[in-house]
């Protein structure tokens, strides 16, 4: 049977991945608890797929964070020449902006998320992929996408779309708040809950927040 499989989180949360030997995982922030036998991976398109392993930069890929922004350059034979236009996104000393965000520790690459996902409530910087990493640890949490939505007092305020574990049994918004205050902070917690029987999602089971 099949030992090794690359799958995406999606998939992940709908298998038992002791199924298998080893578990490629990507295209999609990684949930909070991992079994053993997954490996997460970082990539994308234009590096030909995944570069980083458990943070882990393969040979020849070099990783910089910008200081200002945070948001992760890489730079390596394994990029691009070029988009089929043309055009060469690589800067002159051959660095791709990736519009990810994320933070270099002992050489281990972390990622926060988007760069255009960022929700700046009460001039707190939220991650969603953060928070939702957080909520899924709750097992009334089936799944959960958290998006921004303007606010007057607070600029713009956490919203978290869930799709219950258990329709007839759903968590509350108490449950969400109390979760993250304990483990980001108050400035992360939802100010706001909405069920849902499903989230958008792309191929590679990456939410569309644009949709929410």
């Amino acid at each position: 049977g099949v030992t090794l499989v690359s799958l995406v989180a999606t998939a992940l949360r709908r298998l038992d991945p002791d199924l298998f030997r080893v578990v490629v995982l990507g295209g999609a922030s990684p949930p909070a608890r991992l079994a053993a036998n997954v490996v997460t991976t970082y990539g994308m398109t234009e590096t030909g797929s995944g570069i980083v392993y458990d943070g882990t930069p393969l040979d020849g890929v070099e990783v910089a964070i910008d200081p200002d922004t945070g948001e992760i350059a890489v730079r390596g034979a394994m990029l691009l020449r070029c988009y089929r236009d043309g055009t060469d996104p690589k800067d002159g000393d051959g660095w791709f902006r990736t519009g990810d965000v994320g933070s270099l520790e002992g050489g281990s690459l972390h990622v926060s998320g988007r760069l255009d996902d960022v929700i700046i409530s009460g001039g707190e910087n939220v991650w969603p992929d953060t928070v939702e990493a957080v909520l899924e640890a709750l097992p009334s949490v089936g799944e959960v996408a958290v998006v921004g939505r303007a606010d007057d007092e607070w600029g713009q305020r956490v919203v978290a779309v869930v799709v219950p574990a258990d329709r007839t049994a759903p968590p509350t918004l108490d449950e969400l708040r109390s979760i993250v205050k304990e483990h980001l902070g108050p400035w992360a917690a939802p100010r706001e809950m909405e069920l849902t029987d499903s989230l958008p999602r792309t191929a590679l089971g990456k939410i569309r927040r644009a949709e929410l």
